[in-house]
């Protein structure tokens, strides 16, 4: 499954839709033309964009984080309702199970009568799981938010030998059990599921093989790992031949991944958790962000950076093989406090649309992308906080997940070129079903933006502006999360102005028509 893509074109297409920065209100008006505007859009449809650039990623993390066992209500045994309401309203379009968890993880212990579940010990995060969610859970939550599941498999515990419970058993599993759970989930009239009580197959269709495998040297090597993901490819499609398989590609390791064992993969994963800070003179751990807001504003707008040359190193590394990318895992990595307090405020929110912007312009290659976790009770890198007990209050999104929630409803299918831009905005843009669709974010803290608008060849006729605008300091809590909630604002007749209002997240939905010769 080597298909072969132009370097050249691939580097003018990144080009094309480089980063230029962010900037709200426009006015009716005469629609001005390319050369007055200076904000200008091409609408010829480019590459096609992935739903899945703004998935979410559950791992139950244990005593460090209750994401997964705090997400469920023991007293029903069905998850928190509002945990649903608010995951529904982020309108993921894919959620992942697994992450390094699946290195000691054996999914028959979480399907099944629950009261006959046997209990985990969490040997990378510490604590005891239950195993009341597993499994059918997972997919019930998945079908419950409307989003499509991702399964990671246990793929030899990636070659690391530590993985022992309390009691000494060894918590690796091979290619058969990976199989197993593929058949598990896709085979109808599977014997074991029905018996569990859904006679209906699941159809999960999207399987990661190998976590973080890389990243340790007491796991795999990588000519190791290229052949048990052939091994294990080749066994799990043998159960569903029409499931879509994510190899492990970080590290250098893409491009002989994909020379050994691309025909059985669909995708190459890698992830990115990173500290964007200034190592030298470090402004946002513990409480340093917020005694300087202009100086940590400044690191946060240039986040996007580091990130940046990430993806293009994993691209770049490919030399031209056309496998699409998957970032199953990405967020801040900041060093202080676990909680990482600076996740917060609506400046990093800010920051990750700026992150979430430049995955679209990578959007020709890399096809699934995060910028969080998905829920927990303390990790501010996750995209929902969970208050517990649960009359403590509901849960809630996260500046990052705010975003992410706004963009995903407002996107095209396709990506479109900004080709010009004023100063201080920075701006995506895709096209669908007639209508345009602008991801603009202001990187200026204090200073709002006016920006003229013009469509190549086009008139705008009328549309819909999504803003969120707050102070850049502000820190979302259980007790505020409404301060970061969008505000709509209808626009009607020809447009041609609209002022971006300092330190504000906007997605634009403009109906356009040609202009008549």
């Amino acid at each position: 499954m080597q298909h072969k893509i132009s370097r050249r074109k691939a580097l003018q297409t990144l080009t094309s839709a480089a980063a230029v920065a962010a900037g709200g209100r426009l006015a009716v008006g005469q629609t001005p033309n390319s050369q007055a505007a200076n904000l200008v859009v091409d609408p010829t449809p480019t590459y096609e964009l992935s739903p899945h650039l703004y998935m979410q990623f559950m791992e139950p993390l244990g005593a460090t984080d209750g994401s997964v066992e705090a997400a469920w209500d023991h007293d029903q045994m069905q998850w928190r309702a509002d945990v649903v309401e608010t995951t529904r309203e982020l309108n993921p379009s894919l959620m992942r199970w697994g992450g390094i968890y699946t290195d000691y993880y054996r999914w028959r212990e979480g399907v099944g009568p629950r009261d006959q579940r046997p209990p985990m010990h969490n040997l990378l995060w510490g604590g005891i799981e239950s195993n009341q969610v597993g499994t059918g859970e997972f997919v019930d939550f998945c079908q419950q938010v409307g989003a499509e599941a991702l399964m990671c498999v246990n793929f030899e515990s990636d070659g690391r030998e530590r993985y022992k419970d309390f009691r000494g058993n060894i918590r690796t599993a091979g290619a058969q059990e990976a199989a197993e759970w593929v058949a598990y989930c896709n085979e109808p009239g599977h014997t074991e599921r029905a018996a569990h009580g859904s006679p209906d197959p699941y159809n999960i269709k999207l399987w990661q093989i190998g976590n973080e495998t890389s990243y340790d040297r007491q796991g795999f090597d990588l000519d190791t790992t290229a052949r048990k993901t052939v091994e294990f490819g080749q066994a799990m499609r043998e159960r569903d031949p029409e499931i879509r398989l994510i190899g492990w590609g970080d590290s250098g390791w893409a491009p002989r991944m994909a020379e050994i064992a691309g025909e059985h993969l669909d995708y190459l994963a890698f992830h990115h958790m990173f500290n964007p800070d200034d190592r030298q003179h470090p402004v946002l751990e513990r409480f340093e962000y917020r005694k300087d807001p202009a100086r940590t504003w400044h690191q946060l707008m240039n986040a996007w950076k580091p990130h940046d040359a990430k993806i293009r190193q994993v691209r770049d590394s490919l030399g031209g093989i056309d496998i699409p990318l998957a970032m199953t895992e990405c967020h801040f990595d900041i060093p202080g406090r676990d909680r990482c307090d600076i996740s917060s405020t609506w400046a990093a929110g800010v920051s990750y649309a700026r992150i979430l912007n430049n995955h679209q312009r990578h959007g020709d290659v890399l096809k699934i992308a995060t910028a969080a976790d998905f829920c927990g009770t303390r990790w501010q890198v996750n995209a929902v906080m969970i208050p517990v007990p649960a009359f403590k209050g509901k849960a809630f999104m996260m500046p990052v997940a705010r975003v992410m929630s706004l963009y995903r409803k407002h996107s095209g299918t396709h990506a479109t070129h900004v080709t010009k831009t004023p100063d201080g905005l920075d701006i995506v843009s895709s096209v669908s079903g007639g209508k345009l669709y602008l991801h603009v974010a202001n990187t200026e803290r204090t200073k709002n933006i006016r920006a003229t608008l013009a469509i190549s060849g086009h008139q705008i006729t009328g549309g819909v502006v999504h803003e969120i605008v707050t102070e850049p300091m502000n820190e979302i809590t259980r007790y505020n999360p409404d301060d970061i909630a969008p505000r709509e604002r209808k626009l009607e007749g020809s447009l041609s102005e609209w002022t971006f209002p300092a330190a504000s997240v906007s997605a634009m939905v403009l109906d356009f028509e040609a202009v008549s010769s």
